[in-house]
């Protein structure tokens, strides 16, 4: 998860606005994919059509989503808020 102090290079790499992949990983219930988009629709309004798959002992699931971001400080809220569901392990 990113810290508000971090500084990412974001915004030396991409021109804005832009399509941006994230990855989610998190515990395999029945409402991680609702509370990553629920995030994701206030942030970043769209329509979306994430991919889950779940791990290989179906303890974990993975969800991957393209967002259009417009900014290096867009995609670091999106990156923080994300991470601070509950059952959200990873954000990559």
């Amino acid at each position: 998860m990113l810290r508000s102090d971090m500084q990412t290079k974001f915004d030396e790499y991409l021109d804005f606005p832009c399509d941006f992949t994230f990855k989610i990983m998190g515990v395999n219930n029945h409402t991680l994919e609702d509370e990553v988009l629920s995030v994701i629709q206030n942030l970043a309004p769209g329509d979306y059509a994430p991919k889950t798959r779940p791990s290989s002992k179906g303890n974990y699931k993975s969800i991957t989503l393209v967002v259009t971001v417009t900014s290096k400080q867009h995609i670091e809220t999106l990156y923080t808020e994300i991470g601070s569901i509950e059952d959200v392990r990873h954000v990559l």
